[in-house]
């Protein structure tokens, strides 16, 4: 049986879940705090761990910052009121599996704990790379990224992908291997931000029985698992001072040695990394080496923000419609057109991954063939009201949007106080009441 670690500081709110759960087949453990959770972590080895982001000695970020420090391989669900959802993204870029708005849906919620069980990552943190819902934009923006991997993918040159987290930089460097001489070698990939400073020398280059505590038989690493073919450093920045010495040397001496092990391996990879952020800048501060930056830069590759990809998003969207539809078994045809002005005007912070999860999360909560705008989630629409940008010629629609933002915003600022929000809002109980009702705000 699956278990599930719920870290959450309202109590009612808590036990809900852990019915909810329960009921569902999951066993669940209890913690308010992330000094509690921590100690759980490490007594009764949960599963996965659902957190709500703001708690009273901490956030939840600090609770994944010990699982990655430590390298301990639970995927993570944060749970965030609608003003946090930029941390929450963070948290993916931190290495989070999703987050979950309140008040939770939960259908919504059961499909993401059934997704990050499903692909709960192996402890040697190697990545399958899965293509199926890889698709090619056909943007001019789109159209130079293409050029530019089609011109090095052939060769073997180092290239460093770089990109906000969800723009696709995992299959942007699969499509760089799958476009060279070594596509029928092997295609390795490491996430370096979850690797414990302590292992990852280790997951790398492997050990020899002994080298340290725990070591207890000979381990390959992924050097020498990609032999022939692609190892690829994901958030490579994130490597220390002393991994970054060792991997310098196995690039340029092309071999390696085991930790613990006095011989050397021949290492015949082609290296291809990728970062959030700009590693000159860690060059500047002192994090990363500069002579191991421009070892990895011999060609650089910008994925462009989801935001900047004009018509291409319009092709996302239908994209993933239809997986969603195989996935989840429905038949979501339409988008309607205050849906579709809502998804075309957000400004979606985390890119492709981001959208979708949004448009699976729709078309899990559509019964019919049309997906509407109440199937969205609700921190989009305050998002896009805050801008004030215009959403078409559909005023009603318009009218609508705006009315649910002002709802929510009026509801979080008095924490969902029915009578302060009516007050507030200049109407009476009963009419905040229905269209509450009517906009489906729980």
């Amino acid at each position: 049986m699956i278990k599930i670690l719920i870290i959450e500081d309202d109590l009612t709110f808590s036990q809900i879940l852990e019915g909810f759960l329960n009921k569902h087949g999951y066993k669940t453990m209890l913690s308010n705090d992330v000094k509690k959770s921590l100690a759980i972590v490490e007594s009764q080895h949960p599963d996965l761990l659902l957190v709500d982001y703001r708690l009273p000695d901490g956030t939840g970020l600090d609770v994944l910052s010990y699982l990655r420090e430590n390298g301990l391989p639970q995927p993570m669900i944060i749970m965030t009121s609608f003003n946090d959802v930029r941390t929450a993204v963070k948290s993916i870029q931190m290495g989070a599996f999703d987050y979950i708005t309140k008040p939770v849906n939960p259908d919504e919620l059961l499909m993401i704990i059934k997704e990050a069980t499903d692909k709960r990552k192996p402890v040697n943190n190697s990545k399958t790379i899965e293509n199926s819902d890889a698709i090619k934009g056909k943007s001019a923006i789109a159209d130079k990224l293409y050029e530019h991997i089609n011109l090095v993918a052939p060769t073997d040159m180092s290239v460093i992908i770089q990109g906000e987290s969800g723009t696709g930089k995992e299959y942007a460097a699969r499509t760089l291997h799958m476009q060279s001489k070594r596509k029928s070698m092997p295609f390795v990939a490491i996430d370096c931000g979850a690797l414990s400073k302590e292992l990852a020398a280790s997951e790398l280059f492997g050990h020899v029985k002994g080298a340290f505590t725990g070591a207890l038989t000979d381990k390959k690493g992924q050097f020498e698992v990609a032999g022939g073919g692609t190892l690829f450093l994901d958030e490579v920045g994130n490597l220390s001072y002393e991994v970054q010495v060792k991997l310098l040397r196995a690039l340029q001496e092309k071999t390696i040695q085991p930790v613990g092990s006095t011989k050397s391996i021949k290492a015949d990879v082609r290296i291809i990394t990728a970062t959030n952020d700009d590693l000159k800048t860690n060059v500047s501060n002192g994090t990363f080496r500069e002579d191991l930056y421009h070892r990895l830069n011999e060609f650089k590759i910008q994925l462009p923000a989801l935001r900047n990809r004009g018509k291409d998003l319009d092709l996302f969207i239908k994209h993933f419609v239809s997986l969603s539809n195989k996935e989840l078994q429905k038949n979501v045809q339409h988008i309607s057109q205050s849906a579709m002005e809502l998804l075309l005007q957000y400004d979606w912070p985390g890119n492709l991954r981001e959208l979708k999860n949004v448009i699976k999360r729709m078309v899990l909560l559509t019964t019919g063939d049309t997906a509407d705008i109440e199937t969205l989630p609700d921190e989009m629409i305050i998002a896009v009201h805050k801008e004030s940008r215009p959403l078409g010629s559909d005023l009603k629609a318009i009218n609508e949007i705006n009315e649910k933002a002002l709802i929510l915003e009026t509801l979080l600022k008095v924490r969902y106080n029915k009578s302060k929000a009516a007050k507030l809002l200049n109407i009476d109980r009963k009419t905040l009441y229905s269209k509450m009702e009517r906009y489906e705000i729980e």
